[in-house]
């Protein structure tokens, strides 16, 4: 089966895609907000080449996923996550995440893919944890008002502000000097608008306030943090270091003035450094 879907314990049906040998090691990819699997086609397709089953799914209420109108959370993300890996019976897997699927990764790894035997390595890619919202406990991160405002920008024009997102901040496109890609654009408007605006609205409370320092405390299998000090989404001081001194058993790479969405704009160099690091000893 190349793809297919999965359903729950809450009923939600949760589609994936399963490509390549099914003896080989699995790579199993977690996709940011509000994207869908289809964000890692670049990086699905260069692991196919090199012999690896590639795995990745929707996140609830993204993609082709069930348009759910309850679990837009960590806990479940991570549990949907799971129920994928159940599934096909997922075993000595790489489980790769960026952004908000850096988190997904961070509370599976923790919570079920260790305990289940079934992860071998991980990888943060410019993940949000531990956490990024701005706490007394968390001055580096950002004030509520920052995801307040999105939330207000996402319910009065979500095709707008999507555009605006893509456009500008979450590729660098709006730096001087940018090379902008309208297919790269286009693509992740594609991908946002597939999913559920209700979704989208309460799964910036997920990325943003969850506080996963017990997840990453609770990771003890060889994981990588990748993330470019020009990430405008979010800042790399209090997210990969924060991460590399909290992950017992981690490797940290900081690109120079890589964007967020640097899987995209210099995939060449990431998935050299991913298949480095995939295929070095545990």
């Amino acid at each position: 089966m190349s793809s297919g879907f999965v359903k729950t314990a809450d009923g939600v049906e949760i589609f994936f895609k399963d490509w390549g040998p099914k003896t080989a090691q699995p790579i199993v990819f977690h996709h940011g907000w509000p994207l869908s699997s289809d964000d890692w086609d670049n990086q699905m397709l260069f692991f196919l080449a090199r012999g690896f089953r590639v795995v990745a799914h929707d996140r609830r209420g993204h993609g082709r996923s069930s348009q759910a109108d309850t679990g837009n959370d960590m806990d479940h993300y991570a549990a949907d996550a799971s129920a994928v890996a159940e599934h096909l019976d997922l075993r000595n897997a790489v489980h790769i995440g960026h952004s908000t699927g850096g988190g997904e990764v961070a509370r599976y790894v923790a919570k079920f893919g260790q305990p289940q035997g079934r992860v071998a390595k991980a990888v943060l890619v410019s993940a949000v944890p531990p956490l990024m919202l701005k706490t007394g406990d968390n001055p580096g991160g950002a004030p509520i008002e920052v995801f307040d405002g999105l939330r207000k920008a996402l319910a009065e024009n979500r095709a707008q502000i999507f555009l605006d997102f893509a456009s500008g901040p979450f590729y660098g496109f709006n730096r001087p000097g940018a090379k902008v890609s309208q297919g790269i654009i286009d693509n992740w408007w594609r991908q946002g608008m597939m999913g559920s605006a209700l979704s989208h609205y309460e799964g910036i409370k997920a990325f943003s306030e969850t506080d996963q320092t017990q997840d990453l405390e609770a990771i003890t299998v060889p994981t990588l943090v990748l993330q470019g000090d020009d990430d405008q989404v979010v800042p790399y001081a209090n997210a990969s270091l924060l991460q590399a001194k909290l992950l017992k058993n981690n490797t940290l790479k900081i690109y120079k003035d890589y964007p967020h969405g640097m899987l995209s704009t210099h995939a060449e160099v990431i998935n050299a450094d991913l298949l480095a690091f995939v295929k070095s000893p545990a």
